[in-house]
Protein backbone atom coordinates (compact mmCIF):
# COMPACT_ATOMS: atom_id res chain seq x y z
CA UNK A 1 0.00 0.00 0.00
CA UNK A 2 1.10 3.84 -1.03
CA UNK A 3 1.49 6.12 1.77
CA UNK A 4 -0.09 9.39 1.13
CA UNK A 5 2.04 12.30 1.49
CA UNK A 6 0.18 15.03 0.80
CA UNK A 7 -3.38 16.02 1.81
CA UNK A 8 -6.07 16.70 -0.64
CA UNK A 9 -7.90 20.04 -1.37
CA UNK A 10 -11.00 18.39 -0.32
CA UNK A 11 -9.16 17.31 3.26
CA UNK A 12 -7.43 20.85 3.57
CA UNK A 13 -11.02 22.20 3.14
CA UNK A 14 -12.61 20.06 5.91
CA UNK A 15 -9.89 20.51 8.68
CA UNK A 16 -10.30 24.27 7.78
CA UNK A 17 -14.13 23.89 8.79
CA UNK A 18 -13.50 21.33 11.40
CA UNK A 19 -10.80 23.78 12.93
CA UNK A 20 -13.79 24.23 15.33
CA UNK A 21 -16.07 22.07 18.04
CA UNK A 22 -19.04 20.77 15.60
CA UNK A 23 -21.86 19.20 17.72
CA UNK A 24 -22.81 15.41 17.07
CA UNK A 25 -25.71 16.32 15.18
CA UNK A 26 -23.84 19.18 12.73
CA UNK A 27 -21.14 16.55 12.02
CA UNK A 28 -24.78 14.11 11.02
CA UNK A 29 -25.95 16.61 8.99
CA UNK A 30 -22.98 17.15 6.83
CA UNK A 31 -22.46 13.57 6.35
CA UNK A 32 -25.65 13.44 5.22
CA UNK A 33 -24.99 16.30 3.05
CA UNK A 34 -22.06 14.54 1.55
CA UNK A 35 -23.80 11.51 0.88
CA UNK A 36 -26.53 13.32 -0.62
CA UNK A 37 -23.95 15.25 -3.26
CA UNK A 38 -22.55 11.73 -3.95
CA UNK A 39 -25.90 10.40 -4.82
CA UNK A 40 -26.98 13.05 -6.95
CA UNK A 41 -23.71 12.59 -8.94
CA UNK A 42 -24.32 8.75 -9.29
CA UNK A 43 -28.25 9.71 -10.10
CA UNK A 44 -27.24 12.23 -13.25
CA UNK A 45 -24.50 9.71 -14.55
CA UNK A 46 -26.81 6.71 -14.69
CA UNK A 47 -29.86 8.99 -16.12
CA UNK A 48 -27.38 10.06 -18.89
CA UNK A 49 -26.38 6.16 -18.98
CA UNK A 50 -29.72 5.32 -19.45
CA UNK A 51 -30.42 7.74 -22.52
CA UNK A 52 -27.39 7.22 -24.10
CA UNK A 53 -28.04 3.26 -24.44
CA UNK A 54 -31.88 3.81 -24.48
CA UNK A 55 -32.70 1.77 -21.42
CA UNK A 56 -36.28 1.61 -20.76
CA UNK A 57 -38.64 -0.67 -18.74
CA UNK A 58 -38.56 -3.60 -21.57
CA UNK A 59 -34.65 -3.41 -20.89
CA UNK A 60 -35.13 -3.98 -16.96
CA UNK A 61 -38.07 -6.42 -17.58
CA UNK A 62 -35.44 -8.92 -20.12
CA UNK A 63 -32.68 -8.41 -17.92
CA UNK A 64 -35.00 -9.79 -14.86
CA UNK A 65 -35.55 -12.70 -17.06
CA UNK A 66 -32.06 -13.57 -18.00
CA UNK A 67 -29.62 -16.43 -16.70
CA UNK A 68 -26.80 -15.24 -16.72
CA UNK A 69 -25.32 -18.24 -15.25
CA UNK A 70 -22.00 -20.15 -16.49
CA UNK A 71 -23.10 -23.76 -17.63
CA UNK A 72 -21.12 -26.37 -15.56
CA UNK A 73 -18.82 -28.48 -18.23
CA UNK A 74 -19.64 -32.34 -17.25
Amino acid sequence: MQAVTKLSNMQLELLKLFATNISDSDVLDIKQLIINYYAQKIDNELDTLWEQRQYNANTISTWANEHLRTPYNQ
